[in-house]
């Protein structure tokens, strides 16, 4: 459910803005583009919405800063507590994709580089409450690193291993990076017109709305 991830983000939560500026090698390509990412994501919503994998709230900024009311939702304490220093008044709260307060209607829920810590198998069934929790015309708007098929995500963990880049190549296998024939299928099963935008060559936009 991804919380087997937590104690990596509560480790990585000091250095995490200085990784997205580009300044860690291994992950500059995947991290390309970062405020633009963002800013793709805050641009397709509006209204009430729910943020998982708040982190830092790099992305929980752009929302607040476009006029919208924003419930944050992030299981790790050390992330959770930088958030909250930059959004003292930020409805912040511990939990992740699948388990989760829900605090009145919702119009959108968003989320950047972090939907992979999900097994596929997870990732349906958020999809699927999602869908029950959202009217016509609501949102789901994440970015997050996804191939084309799975003969590419094998491409891309030995160009990592090739380039010595060891701590991406491990990510890439440890991780559960899914590609977007399964997710296009997850989202159209439940009731959602979906579309993909490439924003570089890891991250992809995922913008559906429920039919």
């Amino acid at each position: 459910m991804g919380r087997e991830f937590v104690d990596f983000f509560d480790h990585w939560a000091d250095s995490y803005d200085q990784a997205v500026t580009g300044k860690d090698l291994e992950y500059q390509e995947v991290f390309l583009n970062y405020e633009h990412i963002l800013n793709e994501v805050a641009d397709l919503v509006n209204g009430n919405v729910v943020e998982f994998g708040t982190g830092t709230g790099n992305l929980t900024q752009r929302l607040l800063e476009k006029g919208c009311s924003v419930v944050g939702v992030e299981p790790s304490a050390a992330m959770r507590k930088i958030a909250s220093n930059k959004m003292p008044h930020l409805t912040l709260l511990d939990g992740d994709f699948l388990n989760f307060q829900l605090i009145g209607p919702i119009d959108a829920f968003v989320s950047s580089y972090a939907f992979h810590h999900l097994e596929d198998s997870e990732k349906a069934n958020a999809i699927t409450k999602y869908s029950a929790l959202l009217s016509t015309g609501g949102k789901v708007v994440f970015a997050d690193t996804v191939f084309g098929s799975e003969d590419e995500k094998q491409t891309f963990i030995k160009e990592a291993k090739n380039k010595h880049f060891l701590s991406l190549a491990q990510d890439l296998e440890t991780e559960y990076y899914t590609t977007i024939p399964i997710l296009e299928s997850m989202f159209q099963s439940n009731g959602f017109s979906v579309r993909f935008k490439q924003l570089n060559r890891f991250v992809w936009l995922m913008e559906a709305e429920k039919l």
